[in-house]
Parts: structure tokens; sequence; C-alpha cells
């Protein structure tokens, strides 16, 4: 039996954070020419040592050229893995110092991700991403730079970080800002707490996309209110694995997710410090989680028309899931 080629299906890349995007040997490099001590990008337990080692890969890229590499490269990558938009989570905000402020970073950013899309043939976007652990003020101030770009490249807000003690209603506020700007909703949610998580995310901050989100599958009524709206649950399933968000692969939701008529779609998170890209996940779905090559495209299209993305790439992405199916 001839097995379709997963490279040939084109997706989206929605749920992938910039700085864990960047590749071991280019991180090895630049901590060299730095004088910097190698971030450790394995062996954490939990999100806490997840999330300190995540910080220590900013160690590399207080120069803007670092910062172009690292996007050149993370494209190019994407490219490689048939992926054909990609949605990249950044937070300009921590990049004051290297530009002089979070505006001039986040169109640094933006020069770097149209230029690297343009050279490797994929759409290239940005989500600004809100840290939960930050005052609610903060989040307005970055709502709103992300809507003076939404006509530039930016096109979502997302939320990030611990969960737990930093509820949604928070940054209802500045989610507001964001979709009067036209700016889709995309906060993290169901990872570290549980389904009521994602409730808040749907019902006060009305997520048109939910990262992760997978919890919702402990609430029935929940699953069918998601379902229902059309939400997209941005899943990470080797994150979710290492973070005990699940107990193994196999065991994943993903399957009653996608039976219950939840959309969903397949993502890496942060490359570097879990190990699969996104086509590892995309085979990994299929020969551990067990999703049928119907379901696969499923979560490509879904990876795609759920999105931002032009027209002409969603035009684009359809015709080529179906002759990937037809083939």
């Amino acid at each position: 039996m001839t097995v379709r080629d997963l490279v040939a299906l084109p997706k989206g890349h929605l749920h992938i954070h910039l700085e864990a995007a960047m590749r071991p040997e280019t991180l090895a490099e630049l901590a060299d020419v730095a004088g910097v001590v190698v971030p450790p990008t394995t062996g954490f337990a939990g999100f806490a040592a997840f999330a300190g080692m995540y910080q220590g890969l900013l160690a590399v890229l207080a120069s803007p050229a670092n910062l172009e590499r690292l996007i050149d490269e993370a494209v190019a990558d994407a490219a490689r893995d048939g992926v054909v938009y990609i949605e990249f989570g950044v937070s300009p905000q921590l990049y004051d110092a290297s530009f002089g402020s979070a505006a001039a970073a986040l169109d640094a950013h933006l020069s770097a991700a149209g230029a690297a899309g343009a050279r490797h043939g994929v759409e290239v976007a940005l989500m600004v991403t809100v840290d939960r652990t930050q005052s609610p003020e903060e989040a307005i101030a970055l709502a709103r730079l992300a809507a003076s770009r939404a006509d530039a490249g930016v096109v979502s807000l997302g939320l990030a970080n611990e969960e737990r003690g930093y509820p949604a209603e928070l940054f209802e506020e500045a989610f507001a800002i964001a979709r009067a700007a036209g700016l889709q909703s995309a906060p993290h949610a169901g990872e570290l707490v549980g389904a009521e998580s994602v409730r808040q995310a749907v019902e006060v901050l009305r997520a048109d996309r939910v990262l992760h989100g997978v919890r919702v599958i402990e609430d029935p009524e929940l699953v069918a209110l998601v379902a229902e709206r059309g939400v997209c649950l941005d899943v990470c399933p080797t994150s979710n694995v290492l973070l005990d968000v699940v107990g193994e692969l196999a065991g994943h939701p993903l399957p009653r997710l996608l039976d219950a008529g939840v959309r969903c779609s397949i993502n890496a998170d942060d490359p570097i410090l879990f190990g699969p890209g996104i086509l590892e996940e995309y085979t990994a779905a299929r020969e551990v989680i067990g999703l049928s090559d119907e379901q696969l495209a499923a979560c490509a299209w879904s990876s795609i028309e759920t999105t931002r993305a032009s027209a002409q790439t969603k035009a684009r992405a359809r015709a080529g899931i179906d002759a990937w199916i037809a083939s």
C-alpha cells in the first residue's frame, strides 16, 4: 500500500513560539559567539522548569541580526515540512533593550518575517503574545501595539504562560481592543487548568482559536459549545505529554475531539525544547495517536481555514489538500 507523503500535505503552523523554533545548532553557534553558556533545552520536569529554560533562549537574541537569522531559518524549516502558512507567537516587549522599544522590536519582527516568507514561499504572520503573569495594564498596552500593526502582518493576540492564578477575565479589555482592530483572539487555555479555563477563553475572551484547549474534553457540554462555534483548538501533542497534560501520546484526546466535531490543528509548540517539528507531529498523529489520512487532512484544512491567511493561500491549500486525499 502506498502511504501518502505528509510533506506534500499543505498545512498551517499556528502554535509555534518564535524563540523555540531555533535550530539547536544555531543556538550553539550564537551562544558561542556571544560568549554565553548554551541554555539547556532538555531535562526539564513540569511547566515551571520549562518556562525557565525558555527564558534562556533569549540570551542569544540580543542582536537584531540574530533575530533575522532565527526567523529566516524557522520559515525555511516550515517550508521544508510542507507548511504554507505560519503564525509565530512573538513577544516584542522582551526585546526593548535591543531595539529601543516594543514597537521597534515588533517592526523588526515584521520586516524579517515578510522577507523570509517571500524568500521561502510561505505566508508568515505574527501573533503578539500577552504574558498572563504581567499586569492587565501591560496587556492593554501590548494589545494596542498589536492593533496598530493589524494591516502590517499582525493577525492575532495570544495569551501565554502560567494559567494557574491568572484567569482570562483579567485580560478582557486587552482582547476587546484586539478584536475591535480585526485581530483574532487566540489565548492559551486548557493546558495547566481544566475545562473551565477553555470556557473563560471562549466566553470571556471570545476566542476564535484556543492554543492547546485539550482539557475541554473534561466537559462534554463545553465540547459541544466549542464545536458549535467552530473554535479551533491548536493542539500540540508532544508538548502535552512532556508537560504532563496527558499521560501518553497514544491516549491523546485529539481523536475524540475530532469525532465530536471540534476543529483542531496540529502543531509543535516549542520544537527546540520538545523535539519534534510539525512534520514529526503529523507523523506521530498518524502512527501513534491513530488519525486517518482524512482526519489529518481535516486538521490541515482547519490550520488554514480558521486563520487570517490570505484568500490566495487558502485557495492554494484547499486545492493541495484535496489533491493529497485524491492521490
